[in-house]
């Protein structure tokens, strides 16, 4: 990494970075630099991203679009990418944007709901295709997008559709049949308890293009799913796959210098319990895996004393605790005993507990190297 690490230095004092080199000069440079970074980028670390990150950014500036095309499909199917050249080039031409929008994991939910509010409905199409699309952004799209977007998004079984999104599909539907076919397609949506969720408006607009006199009838059978769905869901825990994604996404934010403790409240918000913790574990600035054995053995009065000790309120602790994805999900009264135990403990004592921990973990962590 020493190496990869030297170049990215004599590419940031090349004089191509102050203009002094032709057209094609500067394209073999950000192409052969995302080449480089794409061969080692599980293995750099903090510093040498933002390095790439710099120096990508100013050349991306700088060069035609068929190179910074190369680069988007470079840095799209990567896990760790720098965080704000990948949203800079997710919001170039979407011949440059497309296959970051569809496949870059680094982009977070925020960033996409942001392009879709902004910028064209090729954009809009790109993000509908993405694999997983959270309800949030099928929201956004459901709001802002035309009919391109709107039917990718009702074609895309791995999005999820909320009833939010139904409710404004439905009252678009009364002026494009198109979608109608599409939405009633869908078999995840629980149109039962949809009567309970969407607006006069929507309910009026789902029985002018027919879906509930349709599903009436399974009224009775789709609750009962939804119910198991639901709770299946809940109970789901930790999941490493969701782990990883929030991992590189709140990296990207850092990268950025969009992480902080209002990136943490959306997080709990939104219920986004992953996220949430990889976000509480680059504040307590631990390894990933202390946090993950913490959810794993349901500790909460690890997670009480570290949050204690960098001073979060306790709102915030009773939010993050509410939603990270521990092994059981936490009950009513468990939530309320944890926050009656955090208010209980001073900052100073947190702390000091916090810190005696820290050095027997360094400690220990240095007998086992040397054993």
């Amino acid at each position: 990494m020493t190496e990869a690490s030297d170049s990215v230095r004599a590419f940031a004092n090349f004089r191509v970075l102050n203009g002094e080199a032709d057209a094609g000069e500067r394209d073999h440079l950000i192409r052969n630099l995302a080449q480089l970074f794409s061969y080692v980028s599980d293995r750099c670390d903090d510093e040498q991203v933002a390095q790439y990150d710099e120096v990508l950014c100013q050349l991306a500036d700088i060069v035609e679009v068929e190179a910074r095309a190369h680069v988007a499909k470079l840095l799209a199917p990567l896990d760790r990418a720098p965080g704000s050249v990948v949203l800079k080039l997710a919001n170039d031409e979407i011949e440059v944007a497309a296959p970051l929008l569809e496949f870059s994991q680094v982009l977070s939910d925020d960033d996409l709901i942001e392009i879709v509010e902004h910028r064209s409905e090729a954009h809009r199409s790109a993000i509908a295709n993405r694999k997983g699309l959270a309800g949030r952004v099928g929201e956004a799209i459901a709001t802002s997008g035309e009919q391109p977007s709107i039917m990718g998004l009702l074609g895309n079984v791995k999005a999820e559709i909320t009833y939010l999104a139904v409710d404004k599909i439905a009252q678009r539907a009364l002026e494009n049949e198109a979608f109608a076919p599409l939405l009633r397609g869908r078999k995840d949506i629980d149109w039962a308890g949809a009567r309970a969720e969407i607006s006069t408006v929507g309910l009026a607009a789902l029985e002018k293009i027919g879906i509930f006199s349709r599903m009436d009838n399974a009224k009775t059978a789709s609750r009962v799913q939804a119910v198991v769905y639901n709770r299946i869901k809940n109970q789901a825990g930790f999941s490493s796959q969701e782990w990883k994604l929030a991992w590189n996404q709140v990296k990207a934010l850092a990268d950025r210098r969009r992480f902080d403790l209002k990136a943490l409240h959306r997080f709990t918000r939104f219920g986004y319990g992953h996220h949430t913790a990889a976000g509480l574990t680059m504040l307590l600035e631990v390894r990933p895996e202390i946090v993950v054995k913490w959810l794993a053995m349901q500790d909460y009065v690890a997670f009480t004393v570290a949050a204690r000790a960098i001073g979060l309120d306790a709102a915030l602790f009773e939010s993050i605790v509410s939603v990270l994805p521990w092994r059981d999900m936490p009950s009513r009264v468990d939530i309320v005993n944890v926050r009656k135990r955090y208010e209980a403990l001073s900052e100073d004592e947190a702390s000091g507990i916090f810190d005696l921990w820290r050095s027997h973990s360094f400690r220990r962590r240095q007998e086992e190297a040397v054993a």
